[in-house]
């Protein structure tokens, strides 16, 4: 079963290299094929340009077809994989178009699996076991007033001024500031038309505690039934956003107050001189630390008085293995691929695994990525 890696961005190559290392069989297919050979040429020379139909002439049932290209070629090589009765692996969102593909797969017998990367995926695995920890838990009650926060964001180890550096193209970071959201908060649907008008603070309960700037991002909501949360509990609060290091939404007004007038092609023509700005000013240097940051958190309440309250904290940061974003990227990524070789995963389209067996072995992994991974219990 050959593993066709599309892809060799920043936040691609741990894993792959960790893949190749290991013996598998690997075909790297990437736009730029230099830009390739100079990430992973040293292990392999099987490295080609990308090029759908080559890659549709080179499936074969039962290979992996695997997307780390922006999001617009991943439902293309999805279609491609099922064609050819080959799997797919992809650290993206599921988009309505990928999740359409599922009646599909399932009849190819194929598995399609995405949202395994840091976020999403690294945070969908720690929301499933808290649910099936509170769910087990003598606490779980379906009367009870729900709270659960999902936090997570990719900062630098030392704090700049700008309160914000790059490991990848800006672009993607600012046209997230011109998207709405919607969460939930005092128990209906909360929506924000940019993230600048839903900045509040958390405090992150690691080792020594730290505070934050968080805020809600992309549509919460679908996520409930993700993680379990049935439609008749009383779910009062249902976030999950992007955190960010006190002081940058200060930093970042001028940003806000600009990309705010920014509209139709002049606008994306003036959002893409602005990123090749803050590449060319606040990229990270070679071999400076970046840093992520996760917290997901649950909190029951019965009679006003909380019954129930954990939460996993991750934090990890570049070190002589490479970046933090890269390794939390793209080493679950390739234990997805391992996963959907094994079997471990069923046909059909979907997200991060929910099976215990499965979270756990992920999570075992991550503990070893992180410099830290903990489940704070607050009330013991």
């Amino acid at each position: 079963m050959t593993i066709h890696w599309c892809g060799t961005g920043l936040s691609a190559i741990p894993g792959l290299r960790e893949l190749i290392s290991e013996g598998a069989d690997v075909i790297v297919w990437n736009r730029s094929r230099d830009k390739a050979v100079a990430a992973v040429g040293d292990l392999t020379d099987r490295i080609e340009t990308f090029d759908m139909d080559a890659i549709g002439a080179a499936l074969a049932p039962g290979d992996v077809v695997v997307s780390m290209l922006p999001g617009d070629f991943h439902v293309a090589l999805a279609e491609l994989a099922i064609a050819r009765g080959a799997h797919f692996v992809s650290s993206s969102y599921i988009a309505p178009e990928m999740r359409a593909l599922d009646e599909r797969a399932k009849a190819a017998g194929v598995t399609l699996m995405n949202e395994i990367g840091l976020d999403p995926g690294i945070d969908h695995l720690l929301a499933h076991k808290l649910m099936d920890d509170y769910r087990a838990s003598d606490a779980f009650d379906p009367a009870n007033a729900l709270h659960f926060l999902s936090y997570c964001g990719g900062i630098p180890k030392v704090p700049n001024d700008f309160r914000y550096k790059f490991s990848w193209s800006p672009l993607g970071v600012l046209k997230a500031l011109r998207s709405p959201s919607r969460s939930l908060k005092d128990g209906a649907p909360f929506d924000a038309a940019r993230p600048w008008d839903a900045i509040g603070d958390y405090e992150a309960q690691l080792p020594t505690p730290e505070t934050f700037q968080v805020y809600p991002n992309r549509d919460s909501l679908p996520f409930m039934a993700q993680y379990g949360f049935d439609p008749d509990w009383n779910t009062q609060t249902f976030v999950r956003g992007t955190l960010r290091l006190q002081g940058w939404s200060d930093a970042w007004a001028p940003v806000f107050a600009e990309v705010e007038t920014l509209e139709g092609p002049a606008g994306d023509a003036r959002l893409k001189e602005m990123s090749d700005g803050f590449w060319a000013e606040h990229a990270y240097a070679e071999g400076e630390p970046d840093r992520v940051v996760m917290c997901v958190d649950l909190r029951a309440e019965r009679d006003g008085r909380t019954i129930y309250h954990k939460t996993h904290v991750m934090d990890a940061w570049g070190d002589a293995r490479g970046s933090a974003m890269a390794r939390l990227v793209s080493i679950p990524v390739a234990m997805a691929i391992r996963a959907v070789q094994a079997g471990d995963i069923a046909p059909g389209v979907h997200a991060a695994p929910s099976d215990p067996k499965l979270y756990d072995r992920f999570l075992s992994r991550v503990d070893d990525l992180a410099q830290h991974l903990g489940e704070v219990d607050h009330l013991a």
